[in-house]
């Protein structure tokens, strides 16, 4: 885990990079397991 900014430059930019762990990361998850399974 990277260290965060105390007082970053631009809050929006942080808030969609959480969202964008948020979202992709289960997708990851979902991809990989499919992948498992049809192997």
């Amino acid at each position: 885990m990277p260290v965060l900014e105390p007082n970053p430059p631009k809050p929006q930019k942080k808030l969609l990079l959480m969202l964008c762990m948020m979202l992709g990361v289960p997708a990851v998850v979902a991809i990989v397991a499919s992948i498992a399974a049809h192997y």
